[in-house]
């Protein structure tokens, strides 16, 4: 599997993209695609030091055209056309879309976000869950890269 280089500008999240501020997603670089393996990518963000174990899930997306940069402030809709094309699901809020880093007030918490390279868009209805995003993307993943951001309250 090859690497994607994936970055945020900042390792302290700023509150704009919190539910202290405008809840907007990050503008997310990726460097590296492998435009003659990768179709498509994909997107998964969680919070791995939440309450209950961890591994909530902050953002889910799948089929988002090939980008040197996700865009911030990517829309709340089941599907994108602007300012890229990408297909969301339904977070741990139960929304679909991006909803930022809300931790416990007296906590720094980790978010992870992992860019995956499919080589093929993978057939899956808008508002699909991680663990159904995951499966269908089982065999496809050809490049993979994660950074992570920090929030406290």
């Amino acid at each position: 599997m090859e690497s994607l280089s994936i970055r945020i500008s900042v390792k302290d999240l700023p509150s704009a993209y919190t539910c202290d501020g405008e809840d907007k997603s990050p503008e997310i670089e990726v460097g590296g695609v492998n435009v003659g393996r990768s179709k498509c990518l994909a997107i998964i963000c969680t919070d791995p030091d939440a309450p209950g174990g961890g591994g909530f899930v902050h953002w889910i997306a799948w089929n988002i055209e090939l980008v040197r940069f996700i865009p911030e402030k990517i829309p709340k809709d089941p599907e994108v056309t602007f300012p890229i094309r990408a297909v969301q699901g339904t977070n741990s809020f139960g929304t679909i879309g991006y909803s930022g880093p809300c931790p416990p007030h007296g906590q720094t918490h980790r978010y992870f976000f992992k860019i995956y390279g499919l080589d093929t868009e993978i057939d899956l209805a808008p508002g699909a869950t991680k663990a159904q995003m995951v499966q269908a993307m089982g065999g496809h993943v050809v490049q993979f890269g994660e950074t992570f951001v920090t929030y406290g309250r």
